[in-house]
């Protein structure tokens, strides 16, 4: 199985001119994206609340949540965000994508525009 790296640009919404460039693993099996804590903070990016997830292996984990503006190849989605930490990968989940109107093609390994169906 290979993997997909993609540069994308992160903003704050309320101040969209606060950007950083970030280099995401696009994982399919993320629901939310991960972006360091500090990146986020660095933007004026707040947390709004706390979730408490379950990774693989089974363990809980918590992770503030914080809403942040996604823009790659000219395409913008606003998505929410999980502050990372030490460790952490910086990850873009299927929420963030969805919002991007994009999809990862899995056998290509490249991401493509997200088939829009109404009704």
């Amino acid at each position: 199985m290979g993997l997909t790296h993609v540069k994308v640009t992160i903003a704050n919404p309320a101040h969209p001119r606060r950007t950083a460039k970030l280099t995401f693993l696009v994982d399919s099996g993320a629901i939310y994206s991960v972006v360091p804590g500090e990146t986020l903070r660095r933007l004026g990016i707040k947390p709004h609340s706390t979730r408490t997830f379950i990774l693989a292996d089974g363990t809980e984990i918590q992770r503030r949540i914080g809403d942040a503006l996604f823009l790659i190849n000219g395409e913008r989605g606003a998505s929410p965000v999980l502050f990372g930490e030490k460790g952490d990968s910086v990850l873009l989940g299927t929420v963030s994508l969805e919002a991007l109107g994009l999809i990862l093609d899995p056998i290509k390994r490249v991401l493509k525009p997200l088939p829009m169906v109404l009704g």
